[in-house]
């Protein structure tokens, strides 16, 4: 497969490293600042895996000629629009688009663009960085990928996809339940970046404080009961894990939104938070404690923006 990966942050230079240390045939799409970086330099990991550098294929949207087997997105969700914009000529009829985004909102935007036929799920799971240099840091031995076809057919082409990511030396999962999956992770996500960034603490500081664990119980409660008005078909035992690990008070766990929010950089607080909000607004639903959350985090953006 012909493979296009957009973004060589964190998680698209190291996933797309993997697929390409592994032989495959990878193309990283790149703005022009990092594409040069790149180009000059190299792309380099660091990883409990065993570190490596190589010389990856880059190219800028002007360079594009297509089209594609699969695409993997994994910009940010404030990129995607652009993003959009610069594979829209190299999507053929028979091009896979993958996301690996935060949140569900992503998921209507492309189908609307690209139709829902290209669409293939995707998710991951990774502790990793950049450093000042660019390098891509893995902090914890943890690399799963998870996709698998919207309907959850075991598709000719899904298992091409498979095939791929079982050769690049990941935990890789081909899921018949896709659509649960994100729908979870995004109840994880959203539910950590409300809770770690409204309190400015780790998961343990807040579940320590007074009201803290009533405080995280109700920001889960209010975000499954959106879910699950908008499609979600509720697993007892994940829904049980992600209350379990926003309660433990001996947890240093924070989100990457918090992360983000101290360093002042942008954050995903419309994808993560501020879209349970709108989805709950618009069918009746009371979310006082994400209400109270989204506030925040968009008075964060706000400033930010004017600074």
């Amino acid at each position: 497969m012909r493979i296009l990966v957009v973004g060589a942050g964190a998680t698209g230079g190291y996933f797309g490293a993997r697929l390409a240390q592994a032989g495959q045939d990878v193309t990283f799409l790149l703005r022009e600042k990092r594409a040069l970086a790149v180009q000059q330099d190299g792309l380099t990991v660091h990883s409990p895996h065993g570190d490596f550098h190589f010389q990856p294929n880059v190219l800028q949207a002007s360079q594009l000629t297509g089209p594609y087997d699969l695409i993997l997105l994994t910009v940010k969700s404030f990129g995607l629009e652009a993003a959009m914009k610069d594979i829209a000529p190299v999507v053929s009829e028979n091009t896979m688009v993958m996301p690996v985004l935060n949140g569900m909102k992503h998921m209507e935007a492309l189908s609307l663009r690209f139709g829902e036929h290209a669409l293939i799920g995707g998710l991951c799971k990774i502790n990793a960085t950049l450093d000042a240099d660019g390098h891509i840091h893995q902090m914890t031995p943890l690399h799963q990928i998870i996709y698998g076809e919207l309907s959850g057919e075991k598709t000719e082409r899904i298992l091409k996809v498979d095939q791929a990511f079982q050769s690049a030396g990941v935990e890789a999962s081909l899921s018949e339940t896709i659509m649960t999956d994100l729908w979870e992770k995004w109840l994880l996500l959203s539910s950590l970046g409300a809770i770690t960034c409204t309190m400015r603490g780790n998961i343990g500081q807040v579940a320590s404080a007074p009201g803290g664990t009533e405080f995280a119980q109700a920001i889960v409660t209010e975000a499954l009961t959106t879910m699950k008005a908008f499609g979600y078909a509720e697993r007892a035992a994940a829904v049980a894990k992600v209350r379990e690990a926003v309660t433990d008070k001996n947890s240093p766990q924070t989100s990457s939104m918090y992360r983000d929010m101290m360093q002042g950089y942008p954050i995903e607080a419309e994808q993560i938070v501020g879209d349970l909000v709108e989805r709950a607004t618009r069918v009746g639903i009371s979310i006082p404690h994400l209400q109270a959350a989204y506030t925040h985090l968009y008075v964060y953006q706000k400033n930010r923006e004017s600074a």
